[in-house]
């Protein structure tokens, strides 16, 4: 991955575990000499409506001293496990503020099963509870009539072919909206091993398309321009309650 970003001159947000960051400091180490920007996404990988505030409190704390420390710099950006910041979980904006963080990208505006708040705005916006806010940045959905469609990475973009991706993208750039994707190094790794335990659609979800995404992500390199990593102010603010 890294390799890839350098060749195409790409630079991006890396959300680390601090379980990940605490077993191979080397990888921060070189996303940091690469002009990447750290950012947590927790130390145990546990969805946050699963957490209580005490454990997310104690969580983010473990995560960000092994993160600060490597990075060199305090940490200002969280991605939550599964974009698990949702209605179950208003109260962990308080902590999230707690811990320093300014900028946030665990929001996705549809409905899923796992995750998702489908009226939330579909830009750069303020994230509040009513005494806290923080800059959120929602990952990129494409919005048609009655229909609001995921777009911006992760298994959409190894599920969804690569001429409507870019259809989709090209429609949200024209729009005047920044684009926002997001990819996991494992969705690059088609030799990692097959859960047996999963279900017929988990097992499609997860392994879909792992042997052609990386060649999209040459692709979508190619395709569109990527900038720097100045992200847009957010315009508006979206009360999150339960």
């Amino acid at each position: 991955m890294f390799d890839l970003l350098e060749r195409k001159s790409v630079k991006s947000y890396c959300y680390f575990l601090g379980w990940v960051a605490d077993k191979y400091p080397e990888l921060v180490h070189r996303a940091v000499a690469q002009g990447h920007i750290i950012g947590s996404h927790t130390y145990w990988h546990r969805r946050i409506y699963q957490h209580t505030p005490t454990s997310l409190h104690l969580d983010l704390g473990m995560a960000n001293e092994t993160l600060s420390k490597l990075a060199n710099y305090p940490i200002r950006h969280f991605r939550a496990p599964t974009f698990s910041i949702t209605k179950k979980s208003p109260w962990a904006l308080a902590i999230l503020k707690q811990h320093g963080f300014e900028h946030d990208s665990s929001v996705v505006p549809v409905h899923h099963d796992r995750y998702g708040i489908p009226d939330s705005p579909l830009d750069s916006y303020l994230l509040s509870d009513g005494k806290q806010q923080i800059a959120e940045h929602p990952v990129s959905v494409l919005k048609l009539p009655g229909l609001r469609i995921p777009i911006g990475g992760g298994g959409y973009f190894r599920i969804f072919p690569w001429w409507f991706t870019r259809w989709a993208l090209r429609k949200i750039e024209r729009s005047g909206r920044t684009i926002h994707f997001y990819i996991h190094p494992w969705e690059i790794d088609p030799g990692q091993p097959i859960a047996s335990q999963l279900s017929t659609f988990s097992r499609f979800r997860h392994y879909r398309n792992l042997n052609r995404c990386f060649d999209r992500l040459e692709r979508l390199f190619d395709t569109f321009s990527f900038g720097n990593l100045d992200l847009p102010k957010p315009q508006g603010s979206y009360l999150l309650a339960g």
